[in-house]
This record gives C-alpha cells, structure tokens and sequence, in this order.
C-alpha cells in the first residue's frame, strides 16, 4: 500500500548493479588469495601475498592447486595442491555467507519492500515514554484498548 503512494524520482539505472558486481568479483579474487595464503600458512611456509600486479593473474594457477603461483621468487608455497583447493573453498564459503548476509540486510533496509515511516516499539518508547503510551493507548491501538472493544 505504501509502495504505491511514493515514487522514486530516479530510474533504476546499470551504475549500482555494476557496483555490486565488481564488488563481488573483487572479494572472491581476494578470497581465492587468503584462501592460498592460509593454506600455505598451515602447512608452515608462512604468510605471503603476491604483489599487485599478480593479484588477479595468479588466480587459474591458484585454482589449479599451485601455492607458489604469483608468490615473489624467494617465497615457495608449501601447501599440497588438495590444502589449497580446500582452504580456498573454505574461505569463497565464508565469503559467500558474508555476502549473502550483507544482502539481506541491505535488502530489507533499502529495498522496494521495506516499510516507510513506522517506528518500532522502542524507538516509539523513546520518543513518547512509558507513561504517555500507556495512557494513549486506546488512540494507538483501539482494536485492542478502545472503548468499543465487544
């Protein structure tokens, strides 16, 4: 009902989705990294990230089960090929999660379904106090507190 008595000024235009996008892209080729990271870590060869440059083109080598790929020369990956396929899987996991989380929260925040101008029971307490709310209550809820109550 409210949803059809408000419009919204601005169309829903490619910026935003593209945003999101990148966004995830972004934090799955960083969790592919600390996912090698990890791995190598547990199997003792220490914590190393590669440099910028071979951030994104280390990641097919990566996936393939290679911990030393994008590494700088004096720093060899440790991990077995099966410890870094499952800690990078444990990580995308953990990221996905997150993500999924994340958009759920942003999407009953600021999505097309969210309510508009109610407050909740504490923020209406806050606001009124205890004492006004009890003795109103009839005028706020008369279904429930109205003198017409059968």
């Amino acid at each position: 009902m409210q949803q059809s008595r408000r419009s919204n000024p601005y169309p829903f235009t490619w910026e935003i989705p593209l945003m999101l996008a990148v966004t995830v892209l972004v934090l799955l080729v960083l969790g592919v990294q600390a996912g090698r990271a990890g791995a190598n870590l547990a199997a003792g060869g220490g914590l190393s990230f590669p440099p910028r440059d071979a951030l994104l083109t280390s990641v097919p080598g990566i996936l393939a089960g290679d911990a030393g790929t994008g590494l700088p020369s004096g720093v060899a990956g440790r991990a077995s090929p099966a410890a870094v396929r499952t800690w990078v899987i444990g990580t995308e996991l953990m990221i996905l999660v997150a993500l999924c989380w994340a958009g759920k929260a942003l999407w009953l925040r600021w999505g097309p379904h969210r309510v508009h101008g109610m407050a909740s029971k504490a923020e209406a307490q806050t606001l009124l106090g205890r004492r006004r709310l009890h003795r109103v209550r009839d005028i706020i809820r008369p279904d429930l507190y109205g003198k017409d109550r059968s």
